[in-house]
């Protein structure tokens, strides 16, 4: 049976499959251009408010790289499509983790964060968990991998856990003993003369034009990513979870993979330890949490054989480096985790 897919009734099923292929590079392009601008807007907007820079990277940077993740499983999650909304979550946890972060471990040298990595760290082992968890309880109640559906009260459920966490985040962002006296700073540097406050308002403003040209760069390119994908899905009869954890999780994936790269490049390598393991909480409790309370997730029987096992064994090897002893994470590490994205791969393109 083949896939039928329509976001915002644009029908391309006229449109050449080279003309499509063009359409999903535009849709990765507005997705990763969206997002930073958000994040950067975002970030500039916090700064100039006197919001320190910790606060904006547990919080607003994971926020906003998990956006394009958001907007497209929720838009999926409406129009029916729960394979492609929890798979878009399942599958940016596993490029996250097993590609990104062993790319980062093979191209630089990343510092271990101990106060970060006993808090977020172990979060996101324990969010993995809690969804791996969850799934395969369903599977149980529901005698089978055949029918499986997450009903809106775990999706509530994972929302309210999400409140949780950012209050958190939060207060381990103001307990961080790096950043004590940067809040005093940030504090001082705020506070001036009318002069200073205009120019606090002007930048004010000019934050948030960039944040919401981000939003809706991401919202489009979200739009015409899932318009083209389901075409092509439609087209070569490729099922949706296959698509949703491949093509479109990378896609999405993009905004984390750019500033992982630009964060070694800068000298920075510790943003890239925080963006991942922020954006991976979100990714399950914000984009399976609000897509699942929006619409029921009907769940594959093909996540239980493959995705989620190699989601929660890729999270249980990040979680023994973060475990073992040592100031930074070593070089040899990143190819354990390289080898799992494409043993990951090689398997997927053999189930289709």
């Amino acid at each position: 049976m083949m896939c039928a897919y329509s976001i915002s009734g644009l029908d391309l099923s006229g449109l050449a499959t080279w003309l499509l292929a063009v359409l999903v590079a535009v849709a990765f392009a507005l997705l990763a251009v969206g997002a930073d601008r958000l994040v950067t807007g975002a970030a500039r907007l916090a700064s100039t408010l006197g919001v320190s820079k910790v606060i904006i990277g547990a919080t607003v940077v994971s926020l906003g790289t998990t956006s394009a993740e958001a907007f497209v499983s929720v838009a999926a999650a409406f129009r029916g499509q729960g394979d492609l909304a929890l798979g878009n979550a399942v599958g940016s946890i596993i490029v996250d983790t097993a590609f990104i972060f062993g790319l980062g471990c093979l191209i630089g040298s990343i510092p271990k964060d101990r106060f970060v990595l006993r808090r977020h760290g172990l979060t996101k082992l324990a969010t993995d968990t809690l969804l791996t968890t969850t799934l395969f309880l369903l599977a149980w109640f529901n005698q089978g991998w055949s029918g499986v559906t997450v009903p809106r009260s775990i999706g509530i459920f994972y929302i309210l856990l999400l409140g949780t966490y950012m209050y958190l985040s939060v207060r381990w962002a103001k307990a961080h003993p790096e950043f004590a006296a940067a809040e005093v700073g940030v504090v001082a540097r705020v506070a001036g003369t009318n002069s200073a406050q205009q120019h606090r308002l002007g930048a004010t403003l000019r934050n948030l034009l960039l944040l919401s040209v981000g939003l809706a760069l991401v919202l489009a390119g979200s739009h015409v990513l899932l318009e083209a994908v389901g075409e092509l899905c439609s087209r070569h009869r490729v099922p949706p979870d296959v698509m949703a954890v491949t093509l479109i999780a990378f896609g999405t994936s993009l905004p984390e993979l750019v500033t992982a790269i630009a964060s070694i490049i800068k000298k920075h390598p510790e943003l890239l330890v925080g963006n991942i393991l922020g954006a991976d909480i979100l990714n399950v409790l914000f984009v399976t949490g609000v897509s699942a309370a929006a619409v029921p997730l009907n769940v594959s029987s093909s996540f239980f054989r493959l995705h989620l096992p190699v989601m929660w064994a890729s999270s249980l090897l990040l979680g023994a480096y973060i475990l073992t002893g040592g100031n930074k994470f070593r070089r040899w590490q990143g190819l354990p985790l390289m080898a799992v994205y494409v043993a990951y791969c090689i398997l997927l393109l053999r189930s289709v």
